[in-house]
């Protein structure tokens, strides 16, 4: 792979500056380095890696579900992933990004391999809940966590595509979406598949409730009922997942939740993410959805609350939303939840400091 040509496009700017080599991309890189901020840093690093003359990149995951770790990353899967996304939305050279997304994870990464690649206008601004608010930039595309996305929502009008990840998106912020020109879509992927293989629309006329694949991607399940990946060009072999799925076509999918957190109460399968969705709306701090050892059941269902015992509201309104069986039968509070540096719940170990205090 020719690494120049492949990697850099030269239409590529970041932050409005024209760049006429590599050479002079990685020049004013290190000149960030003097004076920048912790964003600007992590950017200079990841620029540094992706305009070596290595074949992958050294990437972590965000350790929602089990230890961070580091993994290598061929660029060439990365070139053809911004590729796709590039294809699917439309966001030929030109495109006017912005990356507020930690340049430490997949997803700010593949923000800036998408611009080096593709040849957008790159703005880079600091993580936080009013990276869009705070400017007056107007912008083709932009990815964000949901929390940024609630507090993005004033200023949407800026933005013609968005995408979302990094967790569920919540009931009630699907529900706002619906007011926004922009075209919102959530995302399917992880950092083994250099973030989305797969997009659901939110909003609008194609709204949908189930994933479409990107371009030369397709989907199978296993005997467990999880999806399979088979993306050739992102992929050197297929990737079984621990996501159980209904499986509409070998290109769509809907998402039901995780294998391992699934909870088999008196026989019927309940899946947490599915009763979070539900109860959403209703319930204004950090919650999640779990179960624990039942004499008669097996398994029962509970909830844990995050917060002093005083503010748990009354849920029993809430809970008529649920079928029966998905129905908590007891609900715990802790004060403080256990978080992933980008902002995921980490279920086993809020399960295991909740056993310290029952």
């Amino acid at each position: 792979m020719e690494l120049t040509s492949q990697t850099l496009h030269p239409s590529f700017k970041l932050n409005g500056l024209e760049f006429s080599s590599a050479e002079e991309v990685l020049n004013f890189a290190d000149g960030l380095l003097e004076d920048g901020d912790a964003q600007e840093e992590s950017v200079v690093r990841f620029i540094e890696q992706w305009l070596d003359f290595s074949e992958t990149v050294t990437v972590r995951t965000s350790g929602s579900t089990g230890k961070p770790k580091e993994m290598q990353l061929k660029k060439e899967h990365m070139i053809n992933s911004a590729k796709a996304t590039g294809a699917y939305f439309k966001t030929g050279s030109g495109t006017r990004g912005l990356l507020c997304l930690s340049a430490d994870y997949i997803a700010g990464k593949m923000m800036l391999v998408r611009a080096m690649v593709l040849g957008w206008d790159l703005h880079v601004v600091m993580p936080s809940k009013d990276s869009l608010t705070e400017y007056d930039n107007d912008y083709d595309f932009v990815a964000m966590v949901p929390y940024q996305a609630w507090h993005s929502l004033p200023a949407l009008s800026k933005v013609q595509k968005m995408i979302i990840g990094g967790g569920r998106i919540p009931a009630e912020l699907e529900e706002k979406l619906q007011d926004v020109e922009t075209e919102v879509f959530a995302t399917y992927g992880m950092t083994e598949t250099a973030t989305h293989v797969a997009v659901r629309r939110i909003n609008g006329p194609a709204r949908s409730e189930s994933f479409s694949a990107l371009p030369d991607v397709k989907f199978s399940t296993d005997e467990r009922q999880c999806l399979v990946i088979n993306a050739p060009k992102i992929l050197d072999k297929p990737i079984t997942t621990n996501d159980v799925v209904s499986l509409h076509s070998p290109t769509n999918f809907t998402w039901h939740g995780r294998y391992d957190n699934v909870i088999n109460s008196g026989g019927v399968k309940i899946y947490p993410e599915v009763v979070e969705a539900k109860l959403a709306s209703d319930i204004e701090s950090s919650f999640m959805v779990a179960s624990e050892k039942d004499p008669e059941l097996g398994e029962r269902v509970i909830l844990v609350y995050e917060g002093d015992e005083r503010s748990v509201p009354n849920l029993s309104r809430a809970f008529e939303k649920l079928e029966s069986y998905e129905r908590p039968k007891r609900v715990y509070s802790l004060s403080k939840f256990v978080y992933t540096e980008t902002g995921k719940l980490k279920r086993k170990d809020i399960l295991q400091v909740l056993q310290k205090y029952k």
